[in-house]
């Protein structure tokens, strides 16, 4: 490390230096200094932003923000992206997103989508974590807007499956039939095969862990198959919160 900086140092328009530059991001990065390796690799960045490696230097700042997310307890513990503050793996798709939208033929593009991907699904259950949250303590409006907060940014994420069944259960307890119908009729549009439908929640393997839905009525209609298309409306909840509902 040392020897990069003396050489950074001597020659620092060179561009020995500039492979200084990544190297050193790239050693602090697997010595675990997570800090260190963002300034080093967001520096490379400002200084040469047209650099013929600058791709790798934003996959790796993905990388490196990618891990930390995770951090090495969650990674000994089986802890996922989706239980941990996710500021970490916001700049990690940040940076994939850059690399992939600015560099499409490079070669670090390919594990970059994917690690987006994941990163997505990873977000979007993070915000299921906090509905189910709620709706366990009984504050149901708190956890159908943080469901609802899961569909708006994350569309598509398989997380989003258990996010409606956390709306219908919200909304039913809450009393407010219509938005728990139009809810229902969208998860019976996107998710026909859901555990959630076909057991109507009664079934252990259609609930969220720690659940107990058992006697609990399921707030699935049978006739609500009849509406399929799918349209995004703002309702007025109580307390005067709007609110975004998809209605099909």
């Amino acid at each position: 490390m040392k020897l990069y900086e003396k050489l950074e140092g001597r020659y620092p328009f060179g561009r020995f230096a500039q492979q200084a530059q990544i190297d050193t991001a790239y050693a602090n990065y697997k010595d675990g200094e997570t800090a260190a390796a963002l300034a080093s690799v967001d520096r490379f960045i400002q200084l040469h932003p047209n650099h013929p490696n600058v791709d790798y230097a934003y996959y790796l700042k993905g990388l490196i923000n990618f891990n930390d997310n995770l951090g090495w307890l969650g990674r000994f513990s089986g802890q996922d992206l989706s239980e941990r503050d996710p500021k970490a793996a916001r700049a990690a798709y940040d940076a994939f997103n850059t690399l992939v939208t600015r560099f499409p033929d490079s070669k670090y593009t390919t594990d970059a989508a994917a690690r987006m991907q994941y990163i997505v699904n990873s977000l979007a259950q993070h915000e299921v974590h906090a509905a189910r949250y709620y709706y366990r303590r009984g504050a149901y409006l708190a956890a159908a807007n943080r469901a609802q907060q899961a569909l708006k940014d994350y569309d598509g994420a398989p997380a989003n499956e258990e996010a409606l069944y956390i709306m219908i259960r919200s909304y039913d307890s809450l009393g407010m039939k219509d938005l728990r119908d139009d809810t229902a009729r969208v998860m019976e549009k996107n998710f026909p095969n859901s555990d959630y439908i076909k057991y109507g929640g009664q079934s252990s393997t259609a609930s969220p862990p720690g659940w107990s839905p058992a006697g609990v009525p399921s707030p699935l209609r049978s006739d609500s198959r009849k509406r399929t298309t799918v349209s995004a409306s703002r309702v007025r909840l109580k307390g005067g919160r709007l609110c975004q509902i998809w209605r099909p």
